[in-house]
């Protein structure tokens, strides 16, 4: 039996998602209370490292951003930066309502209510806030969308970057970021 380029192509797409959904580095972006839902996630009790959830210091070390609770305008402009600071592929974890519809500050003038307005978003974790089991069951839902190869949030961001960019300026006045050329 003989192997056609793509084959092989398949095969090593196979392996490299093996070892990104088993070696998950996650810069968790504490914006709001689910903050304090992370560290015992972390801990021995819950013990996330045996999934291969590591924490990570920087963007540049990071392949998951996991954003903790509602944005401000203000914070959206830094969690935009962060996001394009982090190498392909990479993904975003909104954690908690707040990420989702707003939360409990949904009818404020300062609070983004949809994430994925400005950003992609690979998995949602729902709840206010969400409960350690929640945060390692969202963890694992993002290893099955790294494993089908459906985990491309990254890939929009660059396909449809002009979207993003007009839905940014549109909260972000004030805006002096880099505009990219991927």
């Amino acid at each position: 039996m003989e192997m056609n380029d793509k084959d092989t192509l398949t095969i090593v797409e196979h392996i490299k998602n093996f070892a990104r959904r088993h070696s998950l580095f996650v810069l968790a972006y504490g914006t709001g209370c689910g903050a304090i839902e992370v560290p015992p996630t972390m801990t021995s009790r819950y013990d996330a490292e045996r999934f291969g959830i590591v924490g990570r210091a920087t963007p540049r070390q990071a392949d998951v951003l996991l954003i903790t609770g509602y944005l401000s305008v203000k914070t959206l402009k830094r969690v935009i930066r962060t996001y394009e600071q982090m190498q392909n592929p990479k993904y975003v974890i909104g954690f908690g309502s707040c990420t989702i519809n707003g939360g409990m500050y949904w009818d404020s003038y300062n609070t983004i209510k949809v994430l994925d307005q400005y950003m992609p978003v690979d998995v949602y974790i729902n709840g206010c806030m969400p409960r350690p089991e929640s945060v390692i069951s969202g963890f694992i839902k993002l290893q099955q969308l790294i494993k089908a190869g459906k985990a491309d949030g990254w890939k929009k961001y660059q396909e449809n970057l002009d979207w993003y960019r007009t839905n940014q300026k549109k909260v972000i006045k004030n805006w002096n970021m880099p505009d990219y050329n991927w």
